[in-house]
């Protein structure tokens, strides 16, 4: 048996699925396309969560839009994070530009252009439905640790929060969290140390600190209300294809403890959101997330911790992720574990240490016979990677070196005319759009310290008029105060002695007797 066929008969067998699938491409062996035989990618498995990586320039984004085509195709929603601002080209059409008309011809594929549902959505100033979220949607383990609060810190949150339930004092900004703060660090201490215990001021003030420097970054625009409903996420329209959600976060790259904090909400909201469903035959939900290693760069431990234990959980859910960064490394190696499929565009190896760390990646993937894997990983071209996945028994394939399929829609951005027409015609803005500032825990307690120190100002006018009403006793001379004085006293009963004791001495009187 030839290699060629040896090579083919092993594409069918690890690339053939009895469920669902879609063409990602096809294998090349030895420089060669193997027409006929294709690099399918099963549905089934796609909660399985993924890995799309290479070095700027190489076709990451474009595998993204492709893999994001084909799942709103079969019925599954789709949730993008658009750092660069490229992808809000899945809403238009494709061009048949001769590069693409040869890429399909070397595939033995039809290019067909097509434009897909787009909602575009973003939790800063820019165009789209607005994602907002509570602070009370956060609740106080996930807030302690985006803050990276340390447990005395972190306790100390947790009993605010169970303040504000006791007292029904809704955390809806951040301006309701630092209101609080300043509250019990002050006029309140005393009602909170009464009932929950003695509380530090120092744990306060730097709780204090470190929402002020999330606020800085713009976390305001994130927290409030109207609250973002999951299940707007997880939308099909009426031809049955998936409702592609790009969440455009094209400021937020300066901003990394912002995009993981919405990131990390995100994520827990749809695990507490979405029911357990098990291994279903394909997805509810894939998310994007383009440029992952903002997430990492910053993160605690305890952080990326809670992300690993979402990662793992969340599959269970019918939800899957994906990370699209520039190098394997950008995600943390417990997290990587997870991930089934990987896509591995080219990497640039410019210094001795680059090598040295490719061939040390080399090892990351399935031993192969056909491909020497840490050569292949420097000479791939725009458009090709390097394949591995989970068959439907969650077993790896075989490695296969690809070339792409490109995206059908149009691989460029939409101009400004054209997102204001896609938001028009969105039934999300209008419903998201009202910034609610309805009563909550600031405006309560301003109202509750306005009242106190009314009540106090007229308790100490009310004392003062009392006192400016009672009767005033005639004030004594400085004379008589001296005459009643207890010395002045003493002085004249002394005197007083003494003249009757002389006054009796002159009449011959004594106070004894004389014999």
């Amino acid at each position: 048996m030839s290699k060629l066929v040896e090579f083919k008969d092993l594409i069918d067998k690890d690339y053939t699925f009895k469920g669902e699938s879609f063409i990602l491409g096809a294998p090349i062996l030895e420089g060669e396309i193997v027409r006929d035989a294709y690099i399918r990618v099963p549905l089934k498995t796609l909660n399985r969560h993924g890995l799309i990586a290479g070095a700027t320039g190489t076709g990451k984004t474009k595998t993204l839009q492709v893999i994001a085509e084909a799942l709103s195709d079969a019925s599954v929603s789709v949730l993008m994070l658009d750092i660069k601002g490229d992808l809000s080209g899945l809403a238009a059409a494709g061009i048949a530009n001769d590069k693409i008309k040869e890429r399909y011809h070397d595939l033995n594929l039809e290019y067909i252009p097509k434009s897909f549902p787009v909602e575009l959505m973003s939790i800063s100033e820019e165009k789209g439905v607005r994602m907002r979220a509570t602070v009370t949607e956060f609740g106080p383990i996930l807030l302690s640790k985006i803050l990276q609060l340390n447990d005395t810190q972190g306790g100390l949150l947790s009993l605010i929060f169970k303040y504000c339930d006791d007292r029904q004092l809704p955390l809806v900004d951040l301006k309701d969290l630092i209101k609080l703060l300043q509250y019990i660090g002050d006029q309140g201490k005393i009602e909170i140390e009464k009932e929950y215990g003695k509380i530090s001021t120092t744990s306060t003030g730097t709780i204090l600190r470190k929402i002020i420097e999330l606020q800085q970054q713009g976390a305001d625009l994130f927290f409030g209300e109207t609250s973002f409903e999951v299940d707007d996420l997880m939308r099909i329209n009426d031809k049955g294809q998936g409702m592609i959600s790009i969440i455009r976060v094209t400021d937020l790259q300066s901003k990394p403890k912002l995009f993981s904090t919405f990131l990390l909400q995100l994520l827990a909201e749809l695990y507490a959101t979405c029911p357990e469903e098990g291994d279903l035959d394909k997805p509810k939900l894939v998310l994007f997330i383009d440029e992952a290693h903002l997430i990492f760069q910053e993160a605690s431990t305890a952080l990326l911790q809670q992300i690993e234990t979402i990662i793992k959980l969340i599959r269970s859910k019918g939800i899957g992720i994906f990370f699209c960064t520039q190098n394997p490394t950008d995600v943390p190696s417990a997290i990587l574990g997870q991930l089934g499929l990987k896509i591995q565009h080219a990497l640039r190896a410019f210094t001795a240490k680059d090598r040295k760390d490719i061939k040390s990646m080399a090892q990351n993937f399935p031993s192969s016979s056909f491909y020497k894997v840490d050569e292949l990983l420097t000479q791939m071209g725009m458009g090709e990677a390097l394949v591995s996945l989970l068959n439907e028994k969650g077993m790896p394939t075989n490695l296969a070196y690809t070339r792409l399929c490109s995206p059908r829609s149009r691989m460029d951005i939409l101009s400004e005319s054209e997102i204001d027409a896609l938001l028009d015609k969105s039934k999300l803005v209008g419903k998201y759009k009202e910034n609610i500032d309805s009563e909550s825990a600031f405006e309560i307690l301003s109202q509750k310290i306005e009242n106190a120190g009314y009540a106090q100002n007229k308790a100490e006018n009310d004392t003062q008029r009392k006192a400016e009403t009672r009767p005033q006793k005639q004030e004594k001379s400085a004379l008589e105060e001296i005459l009643n004085s207890s010395i002045a006293k003493q002085m004249g009963r002394t005197a007083s002695s003494i003249l009757v004791r002389s006054f009796m001495g002159a009449l011959g009187l004594t106070g004894k007797n004389k014999r």
